[in-house]
C-alpha cells in the first residue's frame, strides 16, 4: 500500500471519533466567557420589592440571583476546567451578588459608575457572552417588571431594530464579533431573546400580571440552567451561533415617556427631534450608540 493509500485509510478510521467529540469537551484552552446578570429574570423572584434595595425579600432575590450564577459558572467549568469567566452585576446600582458566595474562580465587576453598563468589560477577547435573569423590553404585554433601561424610556430602535436591554447589549457584543449563547429569565424575554439571537433559553417563570409572576421553584431552574449551558457550550464549540452584527452606522430612535426628556437632550449636538416624545441620532458606531443610550437614560433626568 502506497504513502497516499495509507493515509487516506487513517483517515477515515479516525474521522467518526472526531466528528462525535464536543468541540469543548474536556479542554484545557483558554476560553473567555462573560456573563451578565440582571434581577427582574431570576427564579424566585416575583414582586418589584424583591428587586429594589431595603424591599421586601430583597435579601434572598440576592441569594437566588447568586446561586444562579454559579450554576452556570459550574457548569462552565465541568465542561472546561480553565475556562476564563467575568461576571457583571447589571441590575440597579450593580451590587446585588453576594461577592463572597460567588465561585472562587470567576471575576466580579461591582458598581454602577460604568460607561458600558451591563456589558462593562466585555471585549473582542471573549468567545461568547450570557445573559442570566434578564427582562421583555419596554411594553411588552406578557412580560415581567418589563422595560428598557429605566422608566423614562417608552421604546428603543437600533438601525430600525426594535430591542430592549437584552437586544441592546447582545448587539453591542455581537459588534465585536462575539454571540449570546445563553439566555434565562421570565416567558417573555425568552421569547423576545430566542427569536432575535438563536441563543439557547431558560424560562424562569411566566408573567401573571406585570407586576406578579407565575414562578418556577429555584431548584428546577439551576438544574435547567446547568443543562442549558452545557448544550450551549456544544453549539459554541460547533459555531453553532451568529453575532448580533447591525453594522454601522447605528441609527437610535429613543421613546420617552416625557417632552421634556427629549428637550433637554437637545443640547447634545448631533441629536434631532422627531416627535414630542422620540428623538434620532446617527453614532458612528455600536460603542458610541451604547455609551449615549446608557448616558440619556441613566444619567440624564428631566
Amino acid at each position: 500500500m502506497n504513502a497516499r493509500a495509507i493515509f487516506l485509510s487513517v483517515t477515515l478510521l479516525t474521522l467518526p471519533a472526531v466528528l462525535l467529540r464536543p468541540a469543548l469537551a474536556d479542554s484545557q484552552d483558554s476560553v473567555k466567557l462573560f456573563i451578565s446578570v440582571d434581577l427582574e429574570g431570576i427564579s424566585g423572584v416575583g414582586s418589584p420589592l424583591m428587586t429594589s434595595t431595603g424591599g421586601k425579600d430583597y435579601e434572598i432575590a440576592r441569594q437566588y440571583m447568586t446561586r444562579e450564577v454559579n450554576s452556570v459558572v459550574a457548569a462552565i467549568l465541568e465542561r472546561i476546567s480553565g475556562a476564563d469567566i467575568l461576571v457583571n452585576d447589571s441590575h440597579g446600582d450593580h451590587q446585588n451578588l453576594l461577592h463572597g458566595e460567588l465561585d472562587p474562580r470567576v471575576s466580579y465587576i461591582q458598581g454602577s459608575i460604568k460607561p458600558l453598563g451591563m456589558v462593562q468589560g466585555l471585549d473582542s477577547s471573549f468567545d461568547g457572552a450570557i445573559f442570566v435573569g434578564y427582562h421583555a423590553k419596554a411594553g411588552d404585554p406578557d412580560g415581567f417588571l418589563a422595560h428598557t433601561g429605566s422608566g423614562s424610556v417608552k421604546g428603543l430602535w437600533l438601525n430600525g431594530v426594535e430591542v430592549g436591554e437584552g437586544g441592546m447589549n447582545a448587539a453591542f457584543a455581537g459588534s465585536l464579533g462575539i454571540p449570546v449563547i445563553l439566555v434565562s429569565g421570565d416567558s417573555a424575554a425568552t421569547a423576545e431573546l430566542g427569536q432575535l439571537l438563536g441563543s439557547e433559553t431558560v424560562t424562569t417563570k411566566t408573567a401573571e400580571t406585570p407586576s406578579s409572576a407565575r414562578l418556577i421553584h429555584p431548584d428546577v431552574v439551576n438544574g435547567m440552567l446547568q443543562e442549558a449551558t452545557q448544550v450551549a457550550l456544544d453549539r459554541l464549540g460547533n459555531n453553532d451561533f451568529d453575532p448580533l452584527d447591525l453594522g454601522s452606522p447605528v441609527e437610535i430612535r429613543m421613546r420617552f415617556a416625557s417632552t421634556t426628556h427629549v428637550d433637554v437632550l437637545q443640547s447634545i449636538p448631533g441629536m434631532s427631534k422627531i416627535d414630542g416624545f422620540t428623538i434620532r441620532y446617527v453614532a458612528r458606531s455600536m460603542d458610541e450608540a451604547y455609551r449615549l443610550i446608557r448616558l440619556m437614560y441613566r444619567f440624564v433626568s428631566a
